[in-house]
């Protein structure tokens, strides 16, 4: 076929946006609903010549890559996935506006091929807006063992488009599609969508209005007629953009207005009016789907579905839904606890061997020992702490949490969660966000993009770190295996330190809906929007693909970032431990000052200490601890958990102290990893603070009043 991979593109500026192009040769824009497949088929046909950032003026990602084929250059753009570019989301607006106004040489619709008639609606809309058009049926697998057969030939012929049918995890499947976009772009076959009509009303309007808009304004053949449908359905989000992205003012043109208002009066004659157009026009959408769909489609098998309905009668019942996803999750920390200890241990020690043959090398040169101790003492041994116990952690829970990502079961959570997130003013999808949370917070923050009210979305930004993320967990659960397992130990003893870590998850979780209710009614008023969740049909993970995108789109990426902050903390722990005022420590000093502030939160100076130096990392915290409790002017790396319990034992914790501990591990401020992402995705410092200010005030708050009613109960 001629194949191979290059990379190229560069951006274009289109009136006053920037949109990307290829210079070099044809610009594919890849659009389609969730869960289609899109992803698999841009990573199938771009390799790893992929470039992932920021839309122009938004906060939603964009990835490109580029393919050679027949010596011509193409480059891919992956548009946000969407249901409709009806305009409700920033998906949606960034969706529309490349399709529109990015003018690419040809898009590519990728449809499910188990649920055509839903996809086609998204085909029909982009079809208003440009003639070059492909339509990817994918997913042609999961039809046939569904016993769905399309005839993509008949479809191809009511569309007036190519239609091309494909497997996108078999490579040898896209071939056809391929040389049908190369075909296209060079004018080879030259589609003629087939375009809804309305009704006669609606389509007298915009051809009248059509007509002046060619005599007012110099547009894009192809924009004509989804401009005057837009203009008469009056979205003013969508027609500021076309006057942004054209660089025009319609109500410059008095002519035109006054036409305008003609027709809607016209169509109001017609009970045809602002509240009831955008339903009109998806009603005449959704009538020719199923029209087309009855022609091409046969199904063996009618009930193809009946499982999985029966499968989300129970996830997602009111009785089995809530303590079935708490199952899940109680499963997944259990595996992380038990599972991540081996490796940990296997990496403290290939670090401590390293670290002795560092001091060696070091003493041979010659190095001053206050240099050496600062660099291996101080950094190195911070670094290598927060790999130990931050690798394994996460290698175990993020192909977990993929895992059921990619079964289909994450949406079913935020359906199970949305009648309380509705309660509380916010949406659903917030549960996702919060269980992306689990494995990094700075991730969770960043998934916060799903969301489509920017009201929401900052709710579920200042709200995520209520959830412990991994750096956590390994505090957590050292605390629970000593302070409420005690002496028991293996199995039994592993269940019971799980449920005390998921009880501290639950008070995260109830924390999250208290503070997002009351940030509704005050800073942040407002009322939930809808809910438009799609329930997926279940599949088959693919473990291969899990293991990659979540080592390393997912792990290393978010180790990465914890070290780069983690190396300078290293050296300002070690300086403070090493230096101070009259034989004290700076440490120490800053230690005793806190005490009598953290014995109201039935803590001590040391342990806010502790997490004060944490900020860059959650995981240096305990380390930070045991160097104080034991005089150290460097971390310590002990894995035992005995010995550590020893320890803290000895310097005064009971069962308050790790009681509150914990709780303030799950409530207290974002590290600064994660604080930097919401300065990023809020882009404003004001939101970054109060996320710093929120959940450490609840912290505090919640270790005095448990502190109150301990030394009540002890009196009586």
């Amino acid at each position: 076929m001629g194949l191979t991979k290059s990379s190229t593109g560069t951006n274009l500026l289109n009136s006053n946006v920037q949109y990307l192009k290829n210079e070099n040769g044809f610009t594919v824009a890849l659009a389609g609903n969730p869960n289609v497949g899109k992803s698999t088929i841009f990573n199938s046909l771009t390799g790893l010549h992929q470039h992932t950032g920021n839309w122009p003026g938004k906060t939603v990602s964009n990835a490109t890559g580029s393919f050679d084929y027949l010596d011509t250059n193409f480059l891919l753009v992956d548009i946000p996935g969407t249901y409709s570019i009806l305009s409700s989301s920033q998906e949606e607006d960034i969706a529309r506006d490349y399709i529109c106004f990015g003018n690419p040489d040809v898009t590519v619709v990728v449809v499910d091929a188990t649920c055509l008639e839903r996809n086609l609606n998204l085909v029909f809309q982009i079809m208003e807006i440009t003639d070059n058009v492909i339509v990817c049926v994918n997913l042609l697998d999961e039809a046939k063992k569904k016993h769905i057969d399309i005839d993509l030939d008949l479809l191809s012929n009511m569309l007036g488009v190519p239609v091309c049918g494909t497997i996108a995890r078999k490579k040898s499947t896209l071939d056809n599609l391929i040389d049908v976009i190369y075909k296209v772009c060079k004018k080879e076959i030259i589609p003629t969508p087939k375009k809804i009509t309305y009704l006669p009303i609606i389509e007298n309007s915009i051809n009248l209005l059509e007509d002046k808009l060619k005599t007012l304004f110099n547009f894009p053949s192809n924009l004509y007629r989804w401009i005057s449908l837009k203009l008469l359905e009056n979205d003013k989000k969508i027609v500021d953009s076309i006057e942004k992205n054209l660089d025009v003012n319609f109500t410059n043109d008095n002519k035109l207005l006054n036409l305008l208002d003609n027709l809607n009066n016209n169509l109001d004659d017609s009970r045809v009016n602002k509240t009831n157009f955008r339903n009109i026009i998806t009603s005449s959408i959704m009538k020719q789907a199923e029209k087309i769909c009855n022609k091409v489609c046969t199904f063996e098998n009618k009930g193809y579905s009946v499982r999985d309905k029966k499968i989300d009668k129970i996830l997602t019942s009111k009785t089995f839904g809530i303590p079935i996803m708490l199952l899940f999750l109680g499963g997944i920390f259990w595996i992380t606890i038990v599972g991540a200890n081996y490796p940990s241990s296997i990496l403290f020690s290939f670090f401590g061997y390293i670290q002795e043959n560092l001091i060696d090398f070091a003493n041979l040169l010659n190095c001053p020992t206050w240099l050496s101790n600062m660099l291996i003492l101080g950094v190195y041994r911070t670094l290598t702490w927060i790999i130990s116990v931050m690798l394994p952690p996460m290698a175990i829970f993020f192909p977990l949490f993929t895992f059921l990502e990619d079964l289909g079961y994450l949406p079913r959570i935020a359906f199970n969660m949305d009648g309380f997130f509705k309660k509380c003013c916010c949406s659903g999808k917030q549960m996702i966000t919060m269980c992306m949370g689990f494995g990094c917070n700075a991730a969770g923050v960043t998934g916060c993009r799903i969301i489509n009210s920017p009201r929401e979305k900052l709710i579920a930004i200042l709200t995520n770190c209520f959830v412990p993320c991994n750096g956590r967990f390994p505090f957590l659960i050292t605390i629970a295996t000593i302070f409420i397992a005690g002496n028991i130990q293996g199995f039994t003893g592993s269940i019971i330190s799980t449920m005390a870590v998921l009880f501290v998850i639950l008070l995260g979780i109830f924390m999250t809906l208290i503070i997002s209710k009351i940030l509704s009614k005050t800073i942040l008023k407002g009322m939930p929007s809808s809910f438009v969740l799609e329930l997926p049909p279940y599949r088959k993970p693919q473990f291969g693909k899990i293991l990659v995108r979540s080592i390393f789109d997912r792990t290393l990426f978010v180790l990465g970032r914890a070290i780069c902050v983690a190396a300078p903390a290293g050296l300002v722990i070690w300086i403070f431990a090493n230096v101070g005022i009259n034989g004290d420590s700076l440490l120490n000093i800053i230690a005793n000052f806190l005490n009598p502030f953290a014995n109201l939160m039935g803590l001590d100076g040391y342990i806010l200490v502790a997490f004060i130096f944490g900020i860059p990392a959650n995981e240096i915290v305990l380390p930070i601890i045991l160097m104080c409790y034991l005089g150290n002017g460097s971390l310590v790396d002990l894995d035992d958990t005995f010995a550590i319990g020893n320890i803290l034992v000895q310097n005064g914790w009971t069962i308050l102290t790790a009681i509150n501990v914990m709780i303030f591990t799950c409530l207290h401020f974002p590290c600064t990893t994660t604080l930097l992402t919401i300065k990023k995705e809020t882009g404003k410092w004001k939101w970054t603070i109060l996320s710093f200010v929120i959940p450490t005030v609840c912290g505090i708050a919640l270790c005095m009043f448990t502190t109150f009613v301990y030394n009540i109960f002890v009196t009586f």
